[in-house]
């Protein structure tokens, strides 16, 4: 896990909160929108701890890829997205009981052209199970991938980077960053 090899204590608590998204709105708001309502959901039982809430959406020519619903709506998307660059973008925010900072991650992903053999072994192996744009970096989703520019732990699924810079300017010290 990301925070594990930062070595930034963390508990994982499942976020209470609906991730209602209207047709048509902006992607950036959205994650935005949906970081701070997971974060704002579990805040309660935080105490005084800082809260990170993250939400991640696949993009391709304005449109948001979400979790494919089975195989070949995962199918689809990854022929969808074969030769052509689509960007990750990740909302997060920061929480305390005094303050909250919400920003955004974008990494460009430029995917390989695949034939319809890759996509359908891809596919069977079920790693697009339960990711947004039906893949995994992390994974046997990295063939897919022709390059990326901009932070590749955000298309995991933390923009990490963005994470330090934040604990450095608002705990400076506190978890060995700043």
């Amino acid at each position: 896990m990301i925070l594990e090899q930062l070595h930034i204590p963390f508990e994982v608590v499942a976020p209470t909160y609906d991730e209602e998204t209207s047709t048509g709105a902006d992607p950036l708001s959205i994650v935005r929108e949906h970081a701070r309502g997971k974060a704002r959901s579990v805040a309660d039982i935080a105490e005084d701890r800082p809260v990170v809430g993250v939400d991640t959406a696949v993009v391709l020519e304005g449109r948001i890829f979400g979790k494919p619903a089975n195989a070949s709506d995962a199918e689809e998307m990854l022929e969808e997205l074969s030769g052509k660059t689509h960007v990750v973008v990740s909302g997060l925010c920061l929480l305390t009981p005094g303050w909250e900072d919400i920003e955004y991650e974008a990494t460009r992903v430029a995917f390989r052209e695949l034939a319809p053999r890759e996509l359908g072994s891809y596919v069977a192996t079920g790693e697009w199970e339960g990711r947004a744009g039906g893949y995994a970096i992390q994974g046997r989703g990295a063939a897919l991938v022709h390059s990326i520019e901009g932070d590749y732990l955000n298309v995991v699924g933390l923009p990490a980077a963005l994470l330090v810079r934040l604990l450095a300017e608002r705990f400076s010290g506190v978890y060995g960053f700043g």
